[in-house]
């Protein structure tokens, strides 16, 4: 079985039940990942150290849409999901359409539950079903230095594109 792929999220509920069978600790995180970055990688670092496979759940190009509006996303879901793939950190990587992760993270079952820090532990979506079956929830430090809109904002205001 491989350690690093892009699946159906059907899939990876059965190769996650291996992983969980075999005493390995699966940990979850979710986003859009449009413009991938600096913060993005620190924080997807710092989820894996959490466990021994890290699982990214992200948006689909009409979920982004419906969040961020209809100019999202700039890079198209199967490009963010190849990104997130290529990095060190990241096991496995799986679209959803929904607004939110709740559905996923029922379906997937991980053990540990990561958002950024810009979310209290308290409003993380899945936060029940992770607790539920004697699983953690945690906030990572947020990481302000960078963000996907502050990154569009400098390049139309750069290139006078507003």
């Amino acid at each position: 079985m491989t350690n690093r792929s892009i699946c159906k999220a059907e899939k990876l509920a059965l190769i996650i039940k291996k992983f969980q069978g075999e005493g390995k600790k699966v940990v979850f995180t979710n986003g859009c990942f449009d413009i991938l970055h600096p913060g993005h990688s620190t924080y997807l670092t710092q989820a894996r150290s959490l466990g021994d496979i890290l699982v990214v759940g992200v948006n689909s190009d009409a979920s982004v849409r419906r969040l961020k509006g209809k100019k999202r996303p700039i890079m198209a879901e199967s490009a963010r999901s190849q990104l997130l793939l290529a990095l060190a950190s990241v096991n496995f990587v799986t679209l959803f359409d929904e607004d939110d992760p709740y559905q996923l993270i029922k379906l997937l079952e991980p053990n540990i539950l990561v958002k950024g820090g810009d979310w209290d532990t308290g409003t993380i979506v899945g936060r029940d079903l992770v607790e539920a079956r004697g699983g953690l929830v945690q906030s990572l430090p947020f990481i302000d230095t960078y963000s996907t809109t502050s990154i569009i904002e400098e390049i139309l205001n750069r290139y006078s594109l507003k």
